[in-house]
């Protein structure tokens, strides 16, 4: 899909999407209850892949227009030969693999995209040490075996996603296990994101400085749960008012435990003149808060290193698109600098690197002086209603199905 966005002003009330972070982990503690009503799900392209994934597990699923039933998953239901597609997600894959060693039977999880160039090399240690069977292929894994109780150090440094993962799995055990986070804890934020869903499911996960303590014998149950609006795609939203714009979203929870809430700090920090940022704790506002600082005076942005593992190499396909803006990039190993500089109309069509984030962040720039970006259907993965929120804004939007 090819996308043209015209030189428009923002204005009015828009909703926050659901949060895809929470949704994701509400959907996994609510397939292991008996039976729980998730409300206000959007049907993205990641979160269709893990409720696909959680149904061929062995969890009952019924969908409606924006909740989902879901309970009944235990380790015992899961069959042997089972097979997974988790499309591009990688919280997908990453919690669903642990889940997967609660059975001790083949499992074969499924991959496109870039999906299986993320590394997984904290699983692939713990095969090793757990005497687990596994097969990697350029698009698959195939596991064999358990995941058994005991104490696990993970590196800080490395995706988050592991750990959640890991929790997931060892509170279904029957014996107490502990996780131990060990260097610089980054995206610390969504560990304590993954604590506070399982807690509201009636999970108890205690922390003692960077250790987390997993007891045995514990009982998911969680009759209803709502899941809040998000941050990390509001943050698209809310920054046409950095250009101009007067926009207000709403059905964000001042009190949400989202790390990428900082954006709104960040935000006011940028407009105030600051030019230095710490992405490390905040990897997915990289993106648009790049493409701001194109247009504010540039910027320059630290913790960046893990952008290349992403759904793209996010720093380098950003610095592709700005250039065509007319803005120098410079990308360095765990460093980003966008310079000063003006923004000129892109003479050639921006590119949206199959990216949702990507396409969210040119769409916004693009709303100052005029762009169109194919791949824009990357939006399908997180967000698949952003088009149609931003025109609802007076955004003037052109949509040219490829």
């Amino acid at each position: 899909m090819t996308v043209t966005i015209r030189k428009s002003k923002a204005s009015g009330t828009v909703a926050a999407p659901p949060s895809k972070s929470v949704a994701h982990r509400a959907l996994i503690c609510g397939a292991f209850s008996q039976k729980s009503i998730i409300k206000n799900i959007e049907y993205s392209a990641d979160i269709i892949a893990t409720l696909s994934c959680l149904e061929s597990l062995g969890a009952k699923v019924k969908r409606d227009k924006d909740f989902v039933e879901i309970g009944g998953l235990s380790k015992d239901g899961i069959k042997e030969g089972t097979e997974l597609f988790c499309d591009e997600s990688g919280s997908t894959l990453r919690f669903m693999i642990p889940i997967c060693l609660l059975s001790g039977k083949k499992v074969t999880l499924k991959g496109s995209g870039r999906l299986f160039a993320r590394p997984l090399s904290v699983y692939e240690k713990i095969f090793v040490e757990n005497k687990i069977e596994y097969e990697k292929g350029e698009n698959f894994i195939t596991l064999c075996g358990n995941i058994k109780s005991g104490n696990y150090e993970i590196e800080g440094n490395i995706s988050s996603q592991f750990i959640t993962g890991l929790m997931f799995a060892l509170v279904n055990l029957n014996e107490p296990s502990s996780i131990t986070v060990t260097g610089g804890f980054e995206s610390e934020s969504y560990v304590n994101l993954t604590v506070k869903v399982l807690r509201d499911f009636g999970i108890d996960i205690k922390r003692k400085e960077n250790t987390y303590i997993i007891g045995a014998g514990q009982t998911f149950n969680c009759p209803e749960y709502t899941v809040e609006g998000d941050y990390s795609n509001a943050a698209f939203l809310d920054a046409f008012n950095l250009l101009g714009s007067d926009v207000r979203v709403s059905g964000l929870d001042e009190d949400s435990v989202q790390g990428d809430k900082v954006y709104k700090k960040m935000y006011e920090q940028l407009k105030g003149g600051v030019r230095d940022f710490d992405l490390s704790d905040c990897p997915d506002l990289a993106p648009v808060l790049f493409a701001l600082s194109a247009a504010l005076g540039g910027a320059h942005f630290k913790g960046t290193a893990r952008l290349k593992i992403k759904e793209s190499d996010r720093a380098e396909a950003m610095k592709q698109e700005l250039e065509k803006f007319g803005i120098a990039v410079k990308v360095e190993q765990n460093d980003v600098y966008v310079e000063n500089g003006t923004l000129k109309p892109p003479k050639t069509i921006l590119f949206g690197h199959n990216d949702h984030r990507i396409v969210m962040a040119l769409s916004v720039i693009c709303s100052i002086v005029g762009g169109t970006i194919s791949g824009a259907q990357a939006i399908n993965k997180s967000f698949p209603d952003f088009f149609n929120k931003i025109s609802s804004l007076k955004v003037g939007v052109m949509t040219d199905e490829d």
